[in-house]
């Protein structure tokens, strides 16, 4: 009795998948046929959008029409061995000459007088339309052809064609017996089930059945991270922490010690710190704020309570750079409040190291401060009651709870750069209390914003020479380390449509190098000082580079997105992005903050080429305002591939959210919700 094949089953149960073909799928990350079912479509080819002929010739993109055999195919052999088979079709508009390139066997499957539906892409000679190795389907009166094809991701070695045909084998073959929402769950939200949703999403037949597929996995997703996420809240609302507080006279003292006045944001998010790290509960704080809100002096006031209980404190940052500047700038305001603190980082001697060891262990040290060399062996705390994590989006959870693990029932406080929106952030950091640091400081500069294309480069490395010769320094940001080409190479992105129809935003502009763009402004700009900074260099490379700017070393630093957060240059004046598009709204946010910090006056300029529209509005959105949380709604209101939390997803994972497949948290926020609601109604049954 041959073996049902059921969705826990290995890849290689499905016909036509071997062991070499396997591993090309193990790539993509499916091992069984479940994970086939759930490699979901990257996109949608539009073949339900007829066009003749000559509209598609006109057109000149991928395009489908039903045409009319008009000739026996011929095959001929040219030079190389190459066989071309070819013959005419036509439709009311004109006639085409259809070529196939050593694909003999297509002579026996065309007929005069046959009518298929093409979809390929219309090229003019001098003499004739012409129509190369289009895909095809008969036409037919008792079955509808399909409006949309799915389009997967690939690796090489796969094709369109092969990942297709496995997934057809599976759909027809496999048993889709994998509920993950309870049957209450999916009436009260209107869901249909597993089964109809997984045939649906790869075989839609029209945008309505698309959007009920959708909906369902979008739920699923999030419904199965929310639950996560109510788990490990009401596992971190039981834990004991250490009860500590403050006379009213340490309090004033630490105030009078700031050289500014607090804003009333700051001293807000100061007094819920203190309420939790008073409570006898173990706190667990996000403290999100745009950039230059003051988040630090937030968590100062933590690490303050702390030591003046006798107790120790750690704080992690995620560079060298930032560490060393945390460490120059709290250590002069504790040194003045009679607290000891002592800097911990990789590129300290061995000696060095030993020293900072020995003042940790002892518990001479009450504020302790560095990178990951917090975690590292050798580091023994004396009596550790909290830990800071700046910039928390930079390590991994497993590092996060490594630094935990040095103490007992620790109070635990996340500092994230990223405005997040009040009703995103309950949603997905619901395991955490949020404060939002979300007033600016007074005297912070204004950045001027603007948005130009290549017409202005002669101009732009003119404002760059003009900024250097003042003294001033400047960032310019590429999005690639070296230019590549990031589609699969076999599909036409342009003729792509995403989950709601639309067609998919893909930049024609080719992606600027930091390498190549570094040489090319050293080059132009003769006599002036240009580095280059990017991930692929080892470590103490970077930081050498990145002391070597924060010293006015270097008057251009041409870098990816590794500067995106931290660093304080205030004599940075000018910050331009290149191929400003490929970078969500957020992000820019962050890399325009680096700039302005002095008191200089300072630009961001976002150069983009080839714009869609729907990019040109999101980047338009930027120039148009420097509050970093209605740049986070402006994301939510305009959804593009990837935006918000496309250069976050990193974040959301390392937070201990599922890895999102499908679900998009601008444009299903309302699901989210829904998701939460009923996560909380589950969990609340089963207690």
């Amino acid at each position: 009795m041959e073996k049902k094949i059921d969705l826990n089953s290995p890849i290689t149960a499905l016909s036509g998948i071997g062991p070499k073909r396997a591993d090309l799928f193990a790539a993509l990350g499916v091992f069984t046929v479940g994970d086939l079912l759930r490699l979901f479509p990257r996109g949608y080819q539009n073949r339900g959008d007829v066009k003749t002929l000559c509209e598609a010739a006109m057109s000149g993109e991928t395009s489908s029409m039903i045409l009319t055999v008009g000739s026996e195919p011929k095959s001929v052999t040219v030079k190389n061995r190459m066989t071309l088979t070819k013959f005419t079709a036509f439709d009311e508009s004109g006639k085409c000459q259809i070529v196939f390139f050593n694909q003999g066997y297509i002579r026996q499957l065309f007929h005069i007088g046959e009518t298929y539906r093409f979809y390929g892409k219309v090229t003019r000679t001098k003499s004739s339309w012409n129509l190369s190795s289009p895909d095809f389907e008969p036409t037919s009166l008792s079955r509808a052809l399909p409006d949309f094809y799915a389009v997967y991701p690939l690796t090489a070695g796969l094709s369109q064609k092969i990942v297709r045909g496995a997934i057809a084998l599976a759909l027809d073959g496999a048993e889709l017996n994998c509920e993950r929402v309870p049957e209450k769950i999916r009436k009260e939200n209107s869901l249909i089930d597993f089964a109809e949703a997984t045939r649906i999403i790869h075989r839609p037949q029209n945008l309505e059945q698309l959007e009920r597929a959708r909906k369902y996995f979008v739920f699923e997703e999030l419904f199965e991270f929310a639950l996560s996420v109510m788990h490990s809240k009401r596992e971190k609302e039981n834990v004991p922490g250490a009860k500590l507080s403050l006379s009213d006279e340490d309090k004033r003292a630490f105030v009078n010690a700031l050289s500014f006045a607090l804003t009333d944001a700051q001293a807000r998010v100061i007094r819920e710190i203190y309420a939790d790290m008073g409570s006898g509960r173990a706190m667990h704080r996000l403290v999100s704020g745009d950039v230059g809100s003051g988040k630090t002096v937030c968590a100062a006031a933590a690490l303050y309570l702390a030591a003046k209980n006798s107790r120790q404190a750690a704080f992690m940052a995620p560079t060298e750079i930032l560490a060393t500047q945390h460490y120059r700038d709290l250590s002069v305001l504790f040194e003045g409040l009679g607290i000891k603190c002592t800097l911990l980082v990789g590129s300290m001697t061995k000696a060095q190291k030993n020293a900072a060891y020995a003042e940790i262990a002892s518990g001479e040290a009450k504020v302790i401060i560095g990178t990951h060399a917090l975690i590292s062996q050798g580091v023994e705390f004396c009596d550790l009651a909290l830990a800071v994590t700046d910039e928390q989006h930079r390590f991994g959870v497993n590092q996060r709870e490594m630094l935990s693990a040095k103490g007992k029932n620790l109070h635990v406080l996340v500092m994230s750069a990223t405005p997040i929106p009040r009703t995103l952030a309950m949603s997905i950091y619901g395991d955490l209390d949020h404060s939002a640091v979300d007033s600016l400081p007074p005297g912070r500069q204004k950045v001027s914003t603007f948005l130009v294309d290549e017409t202005y480069r002669e101009r732009l490395t003119g404002f760059i020479r003009t900024q250097a010769s003042e003294g001033r320094q400047i960032y310019v940001v590429c999005p690639a380390i070296e230019s590549g080409d990031t589609t699969d190479g076999e599909t036409d992105t342009s003729a792509l449509v995403d989950f709601y129809g639309k067609p998919m935003d893909f930049s024609s502009s080719k992606l600027k190098s930091a390498t190549e763009h570094a040489q090319n402004l050293a080059k132009a700009l003769d006599g002036v000082s240009v580095a280059c900074l990017h991930g692929k260099m080892h470590s103490a490379e970077k930081d050498t580079v990145m002391r070597d700017f924060v010293d006015g070393k270097v008057s251009v630093l041409v870098s990816t997105t590794v500067i995106e957060v931290g660093v304080n240059v205030p004599n940075a004046t000018l910050m331009i992005i290149e191929n400003a598009e490929r970078f969500g709204l957020s992000q820019l946010h962050q890399l325009r903050g680096r700039v302005g910090r002095g008191k200089y006056k300072s630009w961001c300029i976002l150069v983009g080429e080839n714009l869609a529209e729907q990019s040109k509005k999101r980047l338009e959105a930027l120039c148009e305002t420097s509050d970093g949380y209605r740049i986070a709604e402006a994301d939510l209101a305009l959804r593009g591939p990837g935006d918000f939390f496309f250069e976050r997803g990193k974040e959301l994972r390392q937070h201990g959210a599922l890895s999102f497949r499908m679900a998009d948290l601008y444009s299903d926020m309302d699901v989210l919700h829904s998701a939460f609601e009923a996560a909380k109604s589950f969990c609340d049954k089963e207690i």
